[in-house]
């Protein structure tokens, strides 16, 4: 349970993302999801952290040293307050996840996978860690000794290293004998060979050791040159500060600033040190000294393994009773990936819900659309793509055959900068049209329409999603895109590709719901319409999913309902600042989280009770910056089976009674356990689907 003093209306952003992030945690120690997911939620919840550290830890960090001007001195001592409890918090589920993996390790012996360390290898495992460092590891590696060093060399942010310290008995009877340790950092290449060495089989038992551990089994070899008498090495790392400043230098392009940007990440101010709690405290002293880590900073003592998000890759060793059984993906019901797929589309709308239905068909409209003689013209927003992406080869595919294709790629996606950047040089070359959006403001949305000549004119083929088009994490989120060929649904997706060419004229959207301009006004509006609905006698009904629930005016307009009688259901995968259940406040709404196998990932807006439901679905979050600081797009749903498959995977996860918990004020992440009969809803949803196709 975490403890939270910020508000008795609100509760404090950050704080609750830790309560989410207890959510995963919790999932690794479920012992009804199989072992080695456990394992990989382990690496999930450790790779939430860094993030965290360097994005959020690291903004509240900035305001509690009054580098922004416009807080007040109240503000930057809250924040000097939230500091330290978001660190108590973080140490202590920091030691609830190394005590849920040493009880996975354990676990695993039970299925003959023994994780081993340098301290117990039989001669014949140290032969091959010996035989691997030589071969592998040493032509990789990086090591650098410190002590004669003017400057500290730059420590890669979220990286892992080993702190090396080699010192020297004093010989007693000499009084002027003394002898300063050696200390020495080595970079783990983990890059280029992963975390996880697999030893020999021996009979039925498999042996793992953490590359790590290979290295500190031949330290010797590293450090032979030296004298010394003992060596020890234990595992550090450093979360930098990942704030994106902006630059307002006018003549510098959006991809020369984020090139800079992605160059400087590096040297970011450390925001987190986690060591080995093992580790000397004069090694400790001097690396704080020298990378200039102070008290404002958060320090995270730990055990021997850091850098948990590489348990996400941990080696399955064929042990497929350890894993989620694997669902193949669905075809969607009466759309055929023979034959045209602009066709199919052309007759009615279809609704791809990943992972539960095949992303194949994304890849097929734009495959289709890039040979297709008839079209001219293909526009896309791109957030993140997948490393080989088979979406960017379709849009260059369509270039070199004389499309015109026009590529909004957002730049600013974070930790994404880097790859949007190739991607972006990619389709320069290949003759793509380029659009970098706006100067301050985010392009988050997910549309994609294409023009195809018929008939003497132009009609519109495209999709809607609420996702990222990226092959890779639709087999692992859950996301809804819309193929239509609504010709004014499509027309309004025209014209916002017109606003990203002359963006100081907003456009007139006759359906879209279009951040920042319009998406509030709308949903007030309809929060406004289910009041008036209970004020007339009638029924008032909100249900939402999201993926985060922050922004504070939105949570008082739900509140405002709550209080006027309009029964409202909330599913928030993270962040939700909102109280549910309080009286005089909120006595009228309930709020869930459902974590489990696949990421939940839509947005989907519902208004009105049966008969009379109003749908959305779209990118945008109910956060400050999807309303106002981001382009976002909403789609209302005009298809009446579609709009049924929306409600009815809704209800689905409403019902969950197996991985929904419940929001409260105390947080303390409650299961969902009512009802007779087990309902897992994301399993639910997939039996949903394949029932339809019966």
């Amino acid at each position: 349970m975490i403890d939270n003093n910020y508000s008795n209306k609100l509760i404090n952003r950050e704080i609750s993302w830790l309560s989410f992030n207890e959510r995963v945690l919790q999932e690794a120690s479920d012992p009804k999801v199989p072992l080695l997911e456990r394992l990989r939620f382990v690496g999930i919840f450790s790779n939430n952290m860094d993030e965290f550290f360097k994005v959020r830890y690291a903004k509240i960090q900035r305001i509690s040293l009054g580098k922004f001007p416009e807080k007040s001195r109240f503000e930057v001592r809250q924040a000097k307050k939230l500091l330290k409890d978001i660190t108590r918090i973080a140490i202590q589920q920091q030691e609830e996840m190394r005590s849920v993996r040493r009880g996975i390790f354990i676990e695993l012996e039970q299925h003959n996978i023994f994780i081993v360390d340098e301290r117990n290898l039989s001669k014949k495992q140290g032969n091959f860690a010996k035989d691997y460092f030589i071969n592998k590891v040493s032509p990789s590696l990086f090591t650098i000794v410190l002590n004669d060093l003017q400057e500290f060399p730059i420590i890669k942010d979220s990286s892992v290293y080993l702190a090396v310290k080699m010192s020297k008995k004093k010989n007693r009877e000499i009084k002027d004998d003394i002898t300063e340790p050696i200390y020495a950092l080595v970079e783990i290449p983990t890059d280029d060979l992963g975390r996880f060495v697999v030893l020999p089989k021996e009979g039925d038992k498999n042996y793992i050791m953490l590359l790590d551990d290979v290295i500190r089994y031949n330290l010797d070899e590293i450090f032979n040159i030296f004298d010394y008498d003992k060596i020890e090495a234990n595992v550090i790392k450093i979360s930098r500060d990942a704030q994106f400043d902006e630059d307002f230098d006018r003549t510098k392009s959006i991809l020369e600033k984020v090139s800079f940007y992605v160059r400087q990440r590096q040297k970011g101010e450390p925001v987190r040190l986690i060591y080995d709690a093992g580790i000397a405290a004069d090694t400790l002293d001097f690396l704080k000294e020298k990378m200039g880590i102070d008290d404002l900073d958060s320090l995270i003592p730990g055990g021997r393994i850091h850098n948990h998000r590489d348990f996400m890759d941990f080696p399955a060793l064929g042990k497929k009773n350890l894993l989620y059984k694997q669902y193949p993906p669905l075809p969607i019901k009466d759309l055929s990936l023979r034959g045209s797929i602009l066709k199919q589309i052309k007759q009615k709308d279809y609704l791809l819900f990943a992972p539960y239905h095949n992303y194949k068909y994304v890849v097929k409209f734009l495959r289709e659309a890039a040979l297709d003689p008839k079209v001219k013209a293909i526009k896309i927003t791109i957030y993140r793509l997948a490393k080989n992406s088979q979406i960017a080869s379709s849009l260059i595919n369509a270039a070199k055959n004389g499309k015109k294709v026009t590529v909004q790629i957002e730049l600013r996606a974070r930790f994404d900068e880097a790859p949007n950047i190739k991607y972006a040089e990619l389709f320069k070359q290949e003759g793509v049209n380029l659009v970098f959006g706006l100067p301050d403001i985010k392009v988050h949305s997910k549309v994609c329409v294409i023009e195809r000549e018929e008939a003497g004119s132009i009609k519109r083929y495209g999709f809607i999603s609420t996702g990222n088009f990226n092959e890779k994490t639709a087999k692992i989120y859950t996301d809804y895109t819309l193929f239509t060929f609504n010709q004014e649904l499509l027309a309004d997706v025209g014209k916002l590709f017109d606003f990203f060419d002359i963006n100081y004229k907003i456009p007139n959207y006759k359906h879209l719901l279009v951040s920042p301009h319009f998406f509030r006004r709308k949903i007030n509006a309809l929060i406004n319409e289910q009041i008036r609905r209970v004020k007339e006698g009638k029924i008032g009904l909100i249900r939402l999913k999201m993926n985060s629930l922050s922004d504070r005016r939105m949570i008082n307009r739900l509140y405002k309902a709550s209080q006027e009688g309009v029964k409202i259901q909330l599913i928030v995968r993270g962040i939700n600042r909102l109280i549910p259940g309080k009286k005089g406040l909120s006595e009228n709404i309930e709020a869930i989280s459902v974590v489990d196998k696949f990421l939940e990932h839509p947005r989907l807006f519902i208004f009105g009770p049966d008969g009379s439901e109003k749908t959305f679905m779209g990118s945008a979050d109910l956060m400050p910056r999807n309303l106002d600081r981001r382009v976002e797009v909403t789609t209302p749903i005009y298809d009446k089976d579609i709009k049924k498959q929306m409600i009815d995977t809704f209800n689905i996860s409403w019902n969950d009674n197996v991985k929904a918990r419940i929001f409260n004020e105390a947080q303390d992440n409650q299961y969902k356990t009512k009802g007779k009969k087990e309902i897992r809803s994301q399993f639910a949803t997939y039996d949903y689907y394949l029932d339809k196709l019966k």
